[in-house]
């Protein structure tokens, strides 16, 4: 097999590889530091589509990191981005928060509950059983659905809370319509951070804590991919998958070097 290209663009997930449990991950902010001074295109990835990028900058800002909005990718980005594609200028029933309706306004998407094209669901602190019956209505009268990430569930200081993954499992079970994940392990969350950054999956990297998701999303779109240890999965989980990552590393200041 050929060597191959030397890494020239970076993607990098957030929670669990940036931060954890609400604090940088040492080495972390030196790690975005070296991204920037290098110059290299990167791109921070979330499958949350809670916040905008100007939250998601605040947030970091806050515990140090030198990030420019831009440098940011979220699900609700990426979504919205798929969704003016396909339907330019279309129509949605949104369940989601500032994040996810910011992104399909600036997409030029009307926001309505009259005979939408899609029906969006992204993450939300409250899910509203009213929304919810409206959004299964809608799928039934031929609404076409659409949610941001597969994630079941999602992090909180008191223990684990339902992520739209699990949301969407009671849409489908209500309507029997399976919906369309953009967000990670979907390799278009990927290949739509690539092309923000006019980045090439050959000479592109991702580095991610979750094996199912980041590690496994990376792979589809062709990326060399790195996974930490400082978050989800653990190399005991690592064995129980048919995949591998390119690398292990401890964290991401096992990188710094190499940038």
């Amino acid at each position: 097999m050929s060597e191959r290209k030397p890494i020239e663009s970076w993607l990098t997930d957030m929670d669990g590889v940036l931060v954890h449990e609400g604090v940088p991950v040492p080495g972390a902010t030196e790690f975005i530091g070296r991204l920037r001074a290098s110059g290299k295109p990167f791109l921070v990835l979330t499958n949350n589509s809670i916040y905008t990028p100007r939250d998601l900058h605040a947030r970091l800002t806050r515990l140090g990191f030198d990030l420019p909005e831009d440098a940011i990718w979220t699900s609700a980005l990426a979504t919205a981005q798929f969704l003016a594609d396909q339907r330019p200028g279309g129509t949605a029933y949104v369940i989601g928060e500032a994040g996810l309706t910011t992104a399909l306004h600036n997409a030029g998407y009307i926001l309505t509950d009259y005979k939408p094209d899609y029906v969006v669901l992204g993450e939300t602190r409250n899910y509203s059983f009213e929304a919810i019956t409206m959004m299964i209505r809608l799928i039934n009268n031929g609404s076409r659905f659409i949610c941001t990430n597969p994630d079941a569930t999602g992090p909180s200081n008191e223990g684990a809370l339902p992520a739209a993954g699990s949301v969407a499992a009671l849409v489908t079970k209500a309507t029997g319509i399976e919906p369309y994940f953009v967000g990670k392990p979907n390799p278009m969350m990927m290949r739509s951070a690539l092309n923000q950054i006019g980045a090439h999956s050959e000479t592109a990297a991702m580095i991610g804590d979750r094996m199912d998701t980041d590690v496994l999303c990376g792979l589809e779109a062709g990326l060399r991919t790195f996974l930490v240890l400082t978050g989800i999965s653990t190399k005991e989980d690592m064995e129980r998958y048919p995949f591998r990552p390119s690398r292990v590393v401890g964290s991401v200041a096992d990188l710094i070097g190499e940038i």
